[in-house]
């Protein structure tokens, strides 16, 4: 193994456990911001992948460029779906009155 990739290797594994300790400091109120501002970083992500994939010349890059978009993409999208699902929560119960509950006996 290489200087270089040990570096990165290093690099990547502390970031991990950086993340892992952030990740569980955050108050459960402020879960639905920060989904949001990751769905951001995944957006740019799959610009890169995107960016990656349309400069791949060979068989095997162009198979996991297209890969990488379909992840960054599913991984944008259910992000989404869950930041709504966590909205959803705090706008409360909706109850719709009938007729019959409005009248006075």
């Amino acid at each position: 193994m290489n200087n270089e990739l040990l570096n990165e290797l290093t690099f990547f594994v502390l970031a991990v456990f950086v993340g892992i300790e952030v990740i569980s400091k955050v108050p459960t109120m402020l879960h639905t911001p920060l989904m949001s501002g990751t769905n951001a970083i995944h957006g740019i992500i799959l610009v890169g992948a995107l960016q990656i994939a349309a400069g791949a010349d060979s068989p095997v890059t162009i198979v996991l460029g297209l890969l990488a978009v379909v992840l960054a993409t599913t991984n944008v999208v259910g992000g989404f779906v869950v930041t709504d699902r966590m909205l959803e929560m705090f706008k409360g119960r909706q109850t719709t009155r009938t007729p019959e509950a409005t009248k006075t006996k």
